[in-house]
């Protein structure tokens, strides 16, 4: 009898200490209008965390006194310590708040705009323009000619220099005779039949041409020459008749489809 009692108190106390060891606690995280997925499940006192599936559930290992923290961007960071109640269950459903990011009331600086913008233009007081059409510079509102129209400018009429005064240049003679200037002539025609055609394709959006005229959105530049090298496309991009020139691209697209193998 003297040896049982011992035995018996030893098989007790461990049995007292069994039940408080580590356990797996299960549990799900729910809210009324937010995805629950994808929310972290710290244990901050073993350093263990899970994650909850598509309907918000987890498990993860706990014992007496630990400390479980719910964590989401959406969500508001909730704090759930281990009790003797919550040990002694094996479930646990935690609700979750939503987390709304309030902003404050901002001035943006230096102009101390309110966002009201019949408030603030009458307020805002900017640096005076400084172009040269506010400045009324000579030649202000003069195109800038393109690079081809300056080399062909150079060809024709020279380099000016002092001595042009007393001597004519042999130069625009020379470019004359060798063909330079009229070279330079379709080079600048080339450029204003390609600056035409970017300003028609720009008029319109790329869904136009892919899902309208049926082009592939990579042949859209070839198919815009296509129309180009067409005498008549010049004619009606100077009329700005915007229902011609869609009928005129429309009917190209067609040959253009079946000189190409699209259809």
């Amino acid at each position: 009898m003297k040896r049982i009692v011992p035995l018996l108190l030893f098989f007790l106390v461990g049995l007292a200490h069994a039940q408080d060891g580590e356990k797996t606690l299960f549990g799900r995280v729910t809210s009324p209008d937010k995805d629950v997925v994808g929310v972290v499940v710290q244990n901050i006192t073993s350093r263990n965390a899970v994650i909850t599936d598509l309907d918000g559930n987890f498990s993860i290992p706990i014992q007496l006194n630990d400390t479980l923290v719910f964590s989401a961007v959406n969500f508001i960071r909730k704090t759930v310590p281990v009790t003797d109640a919550l040990y002694r269950s094996n479930f646990i459903e935690v609700p979750m708040q939503e987390f709304v990011n309030e902003l404050k009331e901002v001035v943006v600086r230096p102009y101390n705009l309110s966002g009201d913008l019949n408030q603030d233009v009458g307020q805002l007081k900017l640096a005076k323009d400084v172009s040269a059409e506010a400045l009324g510079l000579p030649n202000a509102h003069q195109r800038i000619p393109t690079q081809s129209e300056r080399m062909l400018q150079t060809a024709t009429y020279g380099k000016f220099n002092l001595g042009m005064i007393l001597s004519p240049p042999l130069d625009p003679i020379i470019n004359a005779i060798t063909g330079r200037t009229k070279m330079l002539k379709n080079r600048v025609k080339v450029d204003k039949a390609y600056a035409t055609t970017q300003q028609v394709q720009n008029s319109y959006a790329d869904s136009l041409f892919t899902n309208t005229l049926k082009i592939p959105i990579e042949k859209i530049d070839d198919f815009m020459y296509f129309c180009e090298v067409d005498e008549n496309f010049q004619t009606l991009v100077d009329s700005e008749d915007q229902l011609k020139i869609w009928d005129f691209m429309l009917e190209k697209s067609r040959a253009y489809r079946k000189n190409n193998n699209l259809d």
